[in-house]
C-alpha cells in the first residue's frame, strides 16, 4: 500500500507492506484551513494533489523496483501518480470512487459546489454541455501533472477532466445503489459495490473507559467533525451548548482535543478513537461532518444522523441523507445553537426519521458476495492492457 504516513501503523499492523510517498503532502492539506471553507476547498485540494504527483510516482517506481511490477492498482481518481505509473509500466488500474460526487453525472448532478443547486435545473442537455467544458480547478494540478509526466516519460494529458477522471481500465464505486445509481454518463466498465464499513474493530477496540461511560447511563449523542479535521473549535463550542439545553450526555470523538472546550461536565466523554461498529449502536444520534465512511456506518447502526457540512463531498453525502429521511443537515457557515437545537430534537424524537434509519441497516445486511468483486478485478488483470496509451485522449 502507498499511502500517507498516518496510516503506515494501521497498515503494517494488518500485514501489509507500507510505502510511505516523500514528501508526504497529506497533513499539510488537512492543516490548511481552506480544505474546509466552500469557497476554497477545490482549489486546495487540487493543489495539494498536484504536489502529491511526484512522490506518488516515485513511490510506485520504489515498487515495481523493490517487489516487482503489480498485476492491479487502485486508487482515487485524485491520485494522478497512479496514472502516470499505469501509463508508463502498462500497469492496470481501477479509479476507485468512494462517494458519488467523485463520479460527476449530469444525470445526477452532485452538491460539490454551491452553483451546482441550480446546475440540477437546467435541461438535461444543458447540464452535459456545461459539465463537458474543461474544469477551471485542473490549473491547480495540471502543471505539477504535467512536469512529473516529463520526468517519468508518459505522454501528459491536455487536461485533467475528463481524460483522466476515470481509468480506462475499469471503475468501482463503493456505494450501493440505493445510495446513488450509477448513471448513464458513468462508463459502462464501473462495478458498483457496497459501502467498505471497515473500522479496524478488529485491531483497535474500544477503550474501557469509553465502555463504562456507555454503560453508566442513557444513550449520548455523538458529536465528531472528522478524524482529519483541524479546525472544529466552534463545532464543540456548539455541541457543549448542545448537551447543556437538552440535559444529555454526549461523545465527543476527535484527535485534535485542544479544540474541545475546558472544564467539561461529566456528562461528556471525550475520546481519539472509537470503533464506529461497536459504539453507534449504543448512541441516540450522530451529529457528524457528513464523511462519507461517517455516513455508511450511521446507515449500518440505523442511527438518525445529523450532518453539519463543511466542503469535499460533505455537502452532496448530506442531501443524500436528508433525501432518504435518515437525518436532517446544516451548512457549517450556518451552524448556530438556535439552528441546531430544533434539528437535533427532530432527530432524537422524529419517528419517521428513526424508522428511515433502520431501513437502511437493513439494506446494508444484505452484501453483495465478496466472489463477484474479486472475479472483476481478477478479468481487469487478465484482460489485455499492455496496449493501451489513453493519457492524451480528449
Amino acid at each position: 500500500m502507498i499511502a500517507s504516513a498516518v496510516y503506515q501503523q494501521t497498515v503494517e499492523a494488518a500485514g501489509i507492506e507500507f510505502f510511505p510517498p516523500e514528501p508526504d503532502v497529506l497533513p499539510l492539506m488537512l492543516a490548511d484551513a481552506g480544505l474546509w471553507r466552500p469557497d476554497s476547498y477545490k482549489q486546495v485540494a487540487f493543489t495539494y494533489a498536484g504536489r502529491a504527483t511526484a512522490p506518488c510516482a516515485a513511490a510506485i517506481d520504489r515498487v515495481v523496483r523493490e517487489i516487482g511490477k503489480p498485476d492491479l492498482m487502485l486508487a482515487p481518481m485524485i491520485s494522478f501518480g497512479a496514472r502516470i505509473a499505469r501509463e508508463k509500466h502498462r500497469i492496470p488500474l481501477i479509479t476507485v470512487h468512494f462517494y458519488p460526487a467523485a463520479m460527476m453525472s449530469a444525470d445526477d448532478v452532485p452538491l460539490v459546489l454551491p452553483g451546482f443547486r441550480f446546475l440540477r435545473m437546467l435541461p438535461l442537455a444543458l447540464r452535459k454541455f456545461i459539465l463537458s467544458l474543461p474544469s477551471p480547478y485542473d490549473r491547480f494540478a495540471l502543471p505539477a501533472v504535467v512536469e512529473a509526466c516529463a520526468v517519468h516519460g508518459v505522454q501528459p494529458p491536455t487536461r485533467l477532466w475528463k481524460p483522466w477522471h476515470h481509468s480506462p481500465d475499469g471503475v468501482l464505486a463503493l456505494f450501493p445503489s440505493w445510495y446513488a445509481s450509477v448513471e448513464k454518463d458513468h462508463p459502462a466498465n464501473t462495478l458498483q459495490w457496497d459501502f467498505p464499513l471497515e473500522d479496524m474493530v478488529q485491531q483497535r477496540g474500544m477503550e474501557p473507559a469509553l465502555d463504562r461511560f456507555l454503560t453508566a447511563g442513557e444513550k449520548p449523542i455523538l458529536f465528531t467533525a472528522g478524524t482529519g479535521q483541524y479546525h472544529a473549535t466552534a463545532f464543540f463550542e456548539t455541541a457543549v451548548q448542545m448537551v447543556s439545553k437538552l440535559g444529555c450526555r454526549a461523545v465527543f470523538l476527535t484527535t485534535k482535543t485542544e479544540q474541545v472546550p475546558k472544564n467539561l461536565p461529566a456528562s461528556i466523554f471525550v475520546s481519539a478513537y472509537a470503533p464506529f461498529s461497536l459504539l453507534l449502536p449504543r448512541a441516540a444520534v450522530m451529529v457528524h461532518h457528513g464523511g462519507i465512511g461517517t455516513v455508511a456506518q450511521c446507515f449500518a447502526a440505523g442511527i438518525p444522523q445529523l450532518v453539519v457540512h463543511m466542503s469535499l463531498d460533505q455537502p452532496d453525502n448530506a442531501a443524500r441523507v436528508e433525501r432518504l429521511g435518515a437525518g436532517l443537515s446544516i451548512g457549517i457557515g450556518r451552524l448556530t445553537a438556535e439552528r441546531l437545537l430544533p434539528l437535533l430534537k427532530s432527530c432524537l424524537e422524529d419517528a419517521t426519521i428513526k424508522e428511515n434509519a433502520m431501513q437502511r441497516a437493513r439494506q446494508l445486511q444484505q452484501r453483495q458476495p465478496l466472489a463477484t468483486l474479486l472475479d472483476w478485478l481478477q478479468e481487469t488483470i487478465g484482460g489485455d492492457h499492455r496496449g493501451r496509451n489513453q493519457s492524451a485522449a480528449p
